[in-house]
């Protein structure tokens, strides 16, 4: 296969693309989209890059071809039970800087579409 088999973060990916195409397609039908505004967090475990790649072929045929896609990346917030800090966290290695892993994720798994400009 030239360029080799795809990987499963894309496939994760484009599944994730269709079915946000899908909802939207599904909530405003087939009618022109400008713009589509999404939040995904960085502690979501998505690949944004991927997701504007298969946005553009997962919109191709449908009311969204040709739309902007613009996507808000939240980082992530967490909570030491340990220590007892609120800090921010972008890294995936969930590790209070008290060595504690016994966090509690507050943000940045957010994977929602923000809002859908109709042209």
């Amino acid at each position: 296969m030239p360029g080799g088999p795809p990987s499963v973060g894309k496939v994760h990916e484009l599944a994730i693309t269709e079915s946000i195409v899908d909802a939207i397609v599904e909530k405003i039908g087939d009618g022109p989209v400008a713009a589509v505004r999404l939040e995904i967090g960085r502690l979501s475990g998505v690949v944004t890059d991927s997701i504007r790649f298969c946005f553009e072929i997962v919109a191709g045929g449908t009311g969204l071809e040709g739309a902007r896609l613009d996507i808000d990346e939240p980082s992530g917030r967490a909570y030491c039970r340990n220590c007892r800090l609120e800090f921010t966290l972008d890294d995936p290695i969930m590790l209070c800087d008290c060595g504690s892993a016994d966090l509690d994720v507050l943000a940045g798994r957010e994977l929602r579409i923000i809002s859908v400009e109709v042209r």
